[in-house]
């Protein structure tokens, strides 16, 4: 009876042991899980702000390519064959061309505001005037292809400075003149006669986006002292 009683005892302390083992196992799995969600996290948020910084920059470019008196009627009237390309570079001599996107509908407008990527992922009438019309699409277009999204190179025209993607991240740049009302536009501007000759104050919405994840506007206030300076 006593040797049966002894290897009850022994048969216990296994249960038991493994019942410990078991939960131990499940503690460190729990502990393995939340390691890798927060690792995930982590890298999701510095991602995240590599995107978010790549969006600032190419929101300098656009505003850039606005100021200066040269290629002023660029910056005046919409013209994509010519501007909205991947041909359209900073120049060493400064003189650069914006990229203006075509005029849209009060309608039209609203939406790209609202949201800019989803607006080019649509297909409709205005989107259908450019040939790429994505991140991935403006990568694989060649040098005349009409752009929705101008790539960001930065500020130097030295193709050998620019701007390199790390991490697979790419940034992307357009802008729009935005046009007020007659009456606001002679509010603005006490000659506006003179407006329509380009001289007077201009305003800009500048739009970055970094793979079609990440977007930014800033407008822009720019005066011009006419096409004839």
């Amino acid at each position: 009876m006593r040797r049966f009683k002894v290897d009850q005892q022994r048969g216990a302390v296994l249960v038991i042991a493994l019942v410990m083992l078991l939960v131990l196992t499940l503690l460190a799995i729990n502990s393995m899980r939340g390691v890798t969600l927060e690792t995930r996290i982590t890298t999701a948020r510095i991602e995240n702000t590599h995107l978010t910084h790549l969006v600032d920059a190419a929101l300098r470019e656009g505003e850039f390519r606005l100021y200066g008196s040269t290629h002023l009627r660029d910056k005046l009237e919409p013209n994509l064959a010519r501007n909205c390309v991947k041909a359209n570079t900073l120049n060493n001599d400064g003189q650069h061309r914006p990229c203006l996107l075509a005029e849209m509908s009060r309608n039209q407008l609203q939406q790209f505001f609202a949201h800019p990527i989803r607006f080019f992922n649509d297909s409709n009438g205005y989107t259908q005037q450019y040939t790429a019309r994505t991140g991935s699409a403006v990568q694989a277009a060649d040098a005349n292809s009409v752009l929705a999204w101008m790539p960001y190179r930065g500020l130097d025209p030295q193709p050998a400075h620019y701007s390199q993607p790390s991490h697979n991240q790419h940034a992307y740049w357009n802008s729009y003149r935005i046009k007020p009302s007659t009456q606001n536009q002679r509010n603005k501007n006490p000659e506006y006669g003179a407006a329509l000759e380009g001289q007077g104050t201009f305003y800009y919405l500048v739009t970055a986006q970094a793979n079609e994840r990440v977007a930014a506007q800033s407008t822009v206030a720019v005066i011009y002292l006419g096409l004839n300076q």
